[in-house]
């Protein structure tokens, strides 16, 4: 396959990224093939046995089968859990998407496939809002050149969040592979109608839906390995 990895944006913050990565990751994984998590901005980073570690950074890292350097995986690491954008001008530091890309690349010649996890939104600053023009993950995920894949994190307000963002990701010239249904707010009312709403609207493929799943919970694989996507991706693989 010419194109071995997907970046994941969401419609928001808090809508589940990580948790889809990981997901795809381990399936793939399960599925046979080598894969890589990346995250390369990663901010809120906490003391661990006399280590800084990111919850985000981890759940990729212990997903992936594959090893690689730690500023590989995640090259900016911003201890304050604040917008990136900010953590990078405190720390005197401009995030170089060139790197980002080097680091990409260096992955996907490792493991059969990489999955690449965004900050936030689509439109996320990453560079000074006096720079003109302002640098977002959208501009990143151009600059890498991977197929997008959009997480919805079902609560309220996401039919409108989720027509703006992938609205945004097709007029960017990226392909929008397709969205992901992950189910944040266990109270989620007409739960149905909404992701019946959701596929009208979008006029985008759902690759799979991720239930609610609590903290103390695993999330079962077999919806998500049994998606059309991921038995697609094997498939090309295994072929």
């Amino acid at each position: 396959m010419s194109v071995n990895g997907v970046f994941i944006t969401g419609t928001d913050t808090n809508t589940g990224k990580t948790f889809v990565s990981e997901a795809m990751i381990r399936a793939l994984v399960q599925g046979g093939l080598s894969v890589a998590g990346l995250k390369p901005m990663a901010s809120g980073f906490e003391q661990v046995n006399g280590q800084w570690r990111n919850a985000d950074v981890d759940a990729l890292t212990q997903a992936s089968n594959i090893e690689l350097p730690k500023e590989r995986v995640n090259r900016y690491a911003f201890k304050p859990a604040i917008a990136p954008h900010i953590a990078a001008q405190q720390a005197g530091i401009t995030l170089d998407f060139d790197q980002i890309h080097q680091d990409v690349e260096f992955a996907k010649a490792q493991a059969d496939f990489v999955v690449v996890e965004g900050v936030g939104g689509w439109h996320v600053p990453l560079s000074s809002v006096e720079e003109t023009p302002v640098r977002d993950i959208q501009g990143l995920a151009i600059h890498l050149g991977l197929p997008v894949i959009m997480v919805v994190g079902l609560r309220l307000g996401c039919l409108n969040h989720a027509a703006l963002t992938a609205n945004a990701i097709k007029q960017s010239g990226l392909q929008l592979i397709g969205w992901v249904a992950n189910q944040i707010d266990p109270n989620f009312d007409c739960l149905e109608e909404n992701l019946l709403s959701l596929d009208a609207i979008l006029n985008t493929p759902r690759l799979f839906n991720i239930p609610h799943v609590s903290k103390e919970s695993t999330l079962d694989l077999s919806g998500v390995k049994e998606s059309l996507y991921i038995s697609t991706l094997l498939h090309g693989f295994c072929t």
